[in-house]
Formats: structure tokens, C-alpha cells, sequence
């Protein structure tokens, strides 16, 4: 029986299922699993570099950037600066700290803002048709 190097416990992580309902690009559901594979079970945090993190999953920085940016606007992480300082006791920026929010905050936020751009459709909607019947009186 053949086994692989992955079969025994461990060396794995866990991504929410709850994340598919979200409607993710490829690659933001890629750079998301990365940063959840780094991230500290305990404190949800992270600080894979942009270059580690380009490399893990195939993308140029720049790219990386971008989904960041997008995963920051749907609320999935938040991001804060870092500095190191160096052994001339300068100081330089460091790698950015992710926070993974927990994925049901997530998840209400997305349905809470869906439900408002409905209720603004219909708004619109409502506000149509009533201008529609002030033009066209009966």
C-alpha cells in the first residue's frame, strides 16, 4: 500500500465552506487560502511577504496587491503595516500583518449588504414608477 507524504496528520488547513457563497475570483479565493495555510489558528494573524505569497500560488506582486486590495473591500482581512528594524538600528517596512476576520462576521456583512442593494433597487424602482405616473396621468 502506497502512501503519500501528505497522509498523516497535520499538514493541512481548514477553509470554511461558507467562503464559496461569496463569489470570490480565482484569485482571491487563491491569495485567501494561502494567507489562511500561514495564519495563526489562535490570533487569525499572518505576515507572509507579498513575494512568498506571489510565489505560493503563481501570481507577480503586483497581481498579489490587487487581490488584497479586493479581499480588504469585502471585508475578509484587514491589513496593517509593520516596520523592522534593521541591525543598523534603522527602521524599514516590514511585511504586512493579515487579520483573517471570522467567516461568519464575513458572511453577515455580504448578506447585509446584498439586502441593501435590493432594498435600494426597489427604492429606485418605486421612485420610477411614480414619476412615470406624474409624466403619463391616467
Amino acid at each position: 500500500m502506497r502512501h503519500s507524504k501528505y497522509s498523516g496528520s497535520g499538514n493541512f488547513f481548514s477553509l470554511p465552506n461558507e467562503v464559496f457563497l461569496l463569489g470570490l475570483s480565482a484569485g482571491e479565493l487563491a491569495v485567501y487560502s494561502f494567507l489562511k495555510r500561514c495564519e495563526n489558528r489562535k490570533t487569525h494573524q499572518c505576515w507572509p511577504s507579498i513575494k512568498t505569497t506571489g510565489q505560493a500560488v503563481g501570481m507577480s506582486e503586483n497581481t498579489v496587491r490587487k487581490y488584497i486590495r479586493q479581499l480588504e473591500e469585502r471585508g475578509l482581512i484587514t491589513t496593517e503595516p509593520t516596520e523592522v528594524i534593521t541591525k543598523s538600528s534603522g527602521r524599514r517596512n516590514g511585511n504586512l500583518l493579515f487579520t483573517l476576520r471570522p467567516i461568519g462576521e464575513v458572511i453577515d456583512d455580504h448578506y447585509a449588504s446584498q439586502l441593501a442593494q435590493l432594498n435600494l433597487a426597489a427604492e429606485r424602482q418605486r421612485v420610477a414608477k411614480l414619476l412615470q405616473k406624474q409624466e403619463n396621468p391616467a
